[in-house]
């Protein structure tokens, strides 16, 4: 049921961020939380044959509309990280909430959701309901 979430439409992915990540204050930039939610999204879609190019072959883009982010901690050269992904809606968008955590003590660093919608390829025209092929991937329905 949207709203909830189902353990079967979860992923975590482990990452070490790397030297290029730092900014000036010797810890990750910010921007590149975002790219750590990327990696977890498309290991999370790729579980269900749904990536990007999957998405595009069903006739489908898939943009994010929103994107919410909490950056509750720092992330340092070498931290070792778990980055959580879980689709919790998908009827009229698609909605993933994440966590990125310390693999080492479980504490909590950043909380996130983005929201997606699909629009139609060819036309570019939005479409105010997920088209079947999502919940058919996903192995859930409406």
């Amino acid at each position: 049921m949207p709203g909830r979430e189902d353990p079967r439409l979860v992923h975590e992915v482990e990452l070490t961020p790397a030297f290029h990540d730092l900014d000036p204050m010797d810890v990750v930039w910010h921007g590149r939380y975002v790219q750590y939610l990327e990696i977890a999204r498309c290991a999370l879609l790729q579980k269900f044959d749904y990536d990007y190019p999957q998405m595009r072959d069903s006739g489908y883009a898939w943009p994010v509309v929103d994107l919410q982010i909490k950056y509750v901690g720092a992330i340092e050269y070498g931290m070792k990280l778990r980055v959580r992904a879980a689709i919790t809606e998908w009827e009229n968008r698609l909605r993933i909430d994440y966590q990125i955590r310390d693999a080492a003590t479980d504490k909590v660093i950043t909380k996130a959701h983005t929201t997606q919608v699909a629009v139609r390829w060819e036309s570019r025209e939005l479409q105010f309901v997920c088209p079947p092929v999502l919940w058919e991937r996903l192995g859930v329905t409406r």
